[in-house]
C-alpha cells in the first residue's frame, strides 16, 4: 500500500497545488481558462496521440471492451437521473449530475496515473473509455439535460450541440491520428516527434495543477454568485456512486461479459475498473456553467471526489493489483 501511494501522493498533490493557487488568487481567475485551454488543446491531445501511436492497433479498437463500457455509461446515466430527479432537481441538474456521476477524470488524471502505476499498457483500455465518454456519455446528458426546457426540440437541439462539441474537440481526432499511425507503422520525423514529446510531457503536470485551478474557480463563483448552501444528500449520494458503486458496476459487467465466452485480459478488466474508480472530471463543472445548472452541486461532488479518491482510488489499486 505505502509503495502506491507513494506513486499517487504527487498527483494528488499538483493537484492540491493548483487549487491553492486558485483559491488564494496567486493564479488569476482570468489566466485559469488559458490554462485549461492550453492542456485541452496542445498537451493533451500530443499525450494521447503519443500513446495511440505506441498501442497496438488492436487494443484501441477492442469492441468488446467498447460495447461493456458503453453499457456501464448507460446504466450509471439511467440510474443516476433516476435517484436525483425530485422537486428541487429537474432534468437539468439530475443530467448534470449524472455526468458527473459516471464521468471519471480519465484525460486530464487518469491516463498519466494510470501509466505510472501499471506501464504503458494502460494507456491503450483507457483511451478506449475517453471515447465512449467523450462521444456518448458526455453527449446524452447534455441532451437529457435539455429535457426542463419548454420547446420541445430543446434536446435534439442539445444533442446536436453536444455532437458538434465532440467534433471540435481535439481529444478524439488525437486518439483516432494516434490510432492510425500506429496501424499504419507511421512514425513522425524527428522534430515534429520532439515537438509533440515536448507538449506531451508537459500534459500530465499542467493538466493535474489545472484541475485544482478549476476547482477553485468554481468555488469562488459559486461564493459570488451568492448560491445557496448545498446540502448534503444532493451531492454526497453521488460522491458515493461516483467512487464506489461505478467501479463494482464495471467490476461485475466485466466478468459477466468474460463468463459470457468474450475474453478479456485480467490486465484490462483492472485497468478498466481503476478508470471507474478515478474522481469525477472536472471540465463537467465548466459544461454545467454554460447549461446553467446548479455548478455548486456539480462543483462539490468533483471537489469531494478528487479529495476522497486519494483513499479510494489507492485502495482500489491495492485490492486489484497483484
Amino acid at each position: 500500500m505505502l509503495n502506491i501511494l507513494l506513486v499517487t501522493f504527487p498527483f494528488f498533490a499538483l493537484i492540491l497545488a493548483g487549487f491553492v493557487a486558485g483559491h488564494r488568487r496567486m493564479l488569476p481567475l482570468e489566466a485559469i481558462p488559458g490554462l485549461n485551454g492550453f492542456v485541452l488543446y496542445f498537451a493533451l491531445p500530443c499525450m494521447l496521440y503519443r500513446f495511440g501511436e505506441s498501442t497496438p492497433i488492436v487494443q484501441l479498437l477492442d469492441p468488446t471492451l467498447f460495447v461493456a463500457y458503453l453499457l456501464c455509461a448507460l446504466l450509471m446515466v439511467a440510474f443516476l437521473v433516476a435517484v436525483s430527479l425530485n422537486r428541487r432537481i429537474g432534468w437539468n441538474d439530475a443530467a448534470f449530475g449524472a455526468l458527473v456521476g459516471a464521468f471519471p477524470n480519465t484525460g486530464f488524471m487518469g491516463v498519466p496515473l494510470l501509466v505510472a502505476l501499471l506501464g504503458t499498457g494502460a494507456a491503450g483500455p483507457a483511451i478506449v473509455t475517453i471515447v465512449v465518454d467523450l462521444v456518448f456519455t458526455a453527449s446524452l446528458c447534455i441532451a437529457l439535460s435539455r429535457l426542463d426546457g419548454a420547446d420541445e426540440h430543446g434536446a435534439a437541439r442539445a444533442a446536436k450541440s453536444a455532437l458538434k462539441g465532440v467534433l471540435i474537440n481535439p481529444m478524439p481526432w488525437a486518439i483516432s491520428l494516434g490510432a492510425l499511425s500506429s496501424a499504419l507503422g507511421y512514425q513522425l520525423m524527428g522534430p515534429f516527434a520532439k515537438t509533440v514529446g515536448l507538449l506531451a510531457d508537459a500534459a500530465s503536470p499542467v493538466a493535474l495543477f489545472t484541475i485544482g485551478a478549476v476547482l477553485a474557480r468554481s468555488q469562488i463563483r459559486v461564493k459570488e454568485t451568492g448560491h445557496a448552501p448545498i446540502v448534503w444528500r444532493d451531492y454526497v449520494p453521488v460522491v458515493f456512486i461516483k467512487l464506489v458503486l461505478h467501479p463494482v458496476l464495471v467490476l461485475l459487467v466485466l466478468i459477466t461479459v468474460n463468463q459470457l465466452g468474450y475474453t478479456m485480459d485480467r490486465f484490462t478488466l483492472m485497468v478498466v475498473v481503476l478508470v471507474a474508480a478515478l474522481p469525477s472530471a472536472s471540465n463537467v463543472a465548466l459544461l454545467s456553467e454554460r447549461f446553467e445548472a446548479d455548478t455548486g452541486r456539480i462543483a462539490r461532488i468533483i471537489l469531494v471526489t478528487t479529495a476522497a479518491a486519494f483513499f479510494t482510488f489507492s485502495g482500489a489499486v491495492a485490492i486489484l493489483h497483484p
